[in-house]
């Protein structure tokens, strides 16, 4: 092991120099060169062969020094199968890493080293999002692609109601929610204005209540002296996360105005597409299957609401960078590969295919002309991620915060401590 850690410190340094020389320009990323590139490198991910494929024919004609071989898996697998090859020394050299999956892996990436690609290169580069993969032992993974969150809104319902534009923050949101809300003699739902206040029929509750937590500067999970901590139940801004969970819950509250959900709806995507619910929060990569539920819907996106006067914008993101196996047999080909796929084409038209949005800032720039991608950039600028330690469990705690409230069993303030304290049990297994 001691071998292993020294043989591996010296790689370090090597690809440190190298990856300076690339970056500098000195060595170029593209075309023919001299860094040594050679060979073939296995490339592991959750897209689509008939995605991938045509794409990774491409770069490899245009970069014939090597070869890239993809090796597709499914997503209910991948992590499994990643580990276990990883275990058995006969994994991928480059595997495409969901942020979600970043902490879990952190110690089996070579970190991309501040000497190589400092880090505000790495700012001016690539979108906030892409943060998600920076800590103090260098870059966990180039960012590629961002699947911004963005709302959704019934124009139907809207315009029926004389809501003449989509709120923009989330007092107006407030305000607006009485209006489109229907019910019944029996108090009973029959159109809703929005899917909050509970977890097991909103796609995506985690998520949004995250993003509202994130909005008031909370980073959820962050890196201090080399530790993974929470701070998800400290005060960042004028709001408190106490506040925020009461804020969403409320939602769920019958005896608030701004009652408009319960467990008995159906999954809040399907109420959208049915025409029933208003506004729904969804990722950028949605559209598609939205259109195809119902190609008559009448809807379009707009940027996720903001705390008013807030000194910033912030919308959550899902981020996928590409990640260097820490015992990659050819790690020097598979860094170049890693660089050349996220500084040229390759993120545009990975992105393009999945209906996301690169991460590269110089591809943000493009104005785009159809009715959905101005919102789906704009919102990628200023998007974050967090660290999730383990999908499944943090599912659980953020679950049991929100069901917590909704039965009386916890204060707003103690349910966010009690998810804390299980947070960070989390980022010390």
């Amino acid at each position: 092991m001691k071998n292993f850690q020294i043989i591996l410190i010296v790689v370090f340094v090597a690809a440190a120099v190298l990856g300076l020389l690339i970056f500098s320009g000195a060595i170029p990323l593209g075309g023919k060169n001299k860094d040594g590139a050679q060979g073939t490198v296995v490339m592991w991910g959750t897209f689509r062969p008939e995605q991938m494929n045509p794409l990774l024919e491409e770069f490899n004609n245009a970069n014939q020094d090597f070869v890239v071989q993809y090796v597709y898996k499914s997503p209910d697998n991948f992590d499994k199968e990643l580990l276990e090859a990883l275990a058995s020394g006969k994994g991928p050299d480059l595997f495409f890493m969901p942020d979600n999956l970043a902490f879990h892996y952190s110690n089996k990436i070579f970190p991309i080293p501040y000497q190589s690609f400092s880090l505000s290169s790495f700012k001016k580069s690539f979108a906030s999002a892409g943060e998600v993969f920076l800590t103090s032992n260098g870059i966990l993974a180039f960012p590629i692609i961002v699947d911004p969150m963005v709302m959704y809104y019934n124009r139907s319902i809207l315009d029926a109601n004389g809501v003449v534009y989509p709120p923009s923050t989330w007092d107006d949101f407030v305000d607006t929610v009485p209006t489109l809300t229907k019910r019944d003699e029996s108090n009973r739902i029959v159109k809703s204005a929005t899917a909050l206040g509970h977890f097991s029929n909103i796609l995506h509750a985690k998520d949004i209540l995250a993003t509202l937590f994130m909005q008031t500067g909370n980073k959820i999970v962050f890196e201090q002296n080399n530790n993974f901590v929470s701070d998800l139940s400290i005060t960042r801004g004028a709001l408190t996360p106490g506040s925020i969970l009461q804020f969403y819950t409320d939602f769920a509250n019958p005896q608030k105005n701004i009652y408009s959900w319960n467990k008995s709806l159906p999954l809040s995507r399907d109420y959208f597409t049915s025409s029933n619910l208003a506004f729904y929060f969804g990722y950028a990569s949605e559209l598609t299957s939205l259109i195809n539920k119902n190609p008559n819907l009448n809807f379009l996106a707009t940027e996720m609401p903001q705390i008013k006067n807030s000194g910033f914008k912030l919308t959550s993101a899902r981020v996928t960078g590409l990640a260097i196996s820490a015992f990659s047999k050819n790690m020097n080909t598979a860094f170049i590969a890693a660089g050349r796929m996220s500084s040229g084409d390759f993120a545009a038209k990975l992105a393009n295919s999945l209906g996301v949005v690169p991460a590269r800032r110089d591809l943000l720039a493009v104005k785009t002309t159809d009715a959905y991608s101005p919102v789906f950039y704009a919102s990628t600028l200023y998007a974050k991620s967090w660290l999730d330690p383990s999908s499944k469990d943090t599912d659980d705690i953020f679950r049991r915060m929100i069901d917590g409230v909704l039965s009386n069993a916890f204060r707003p303030s103690d349910a966010v401590a009690d998810a804390q304290s299980k947070l960070l049990l989390l980022l010390n297994k």
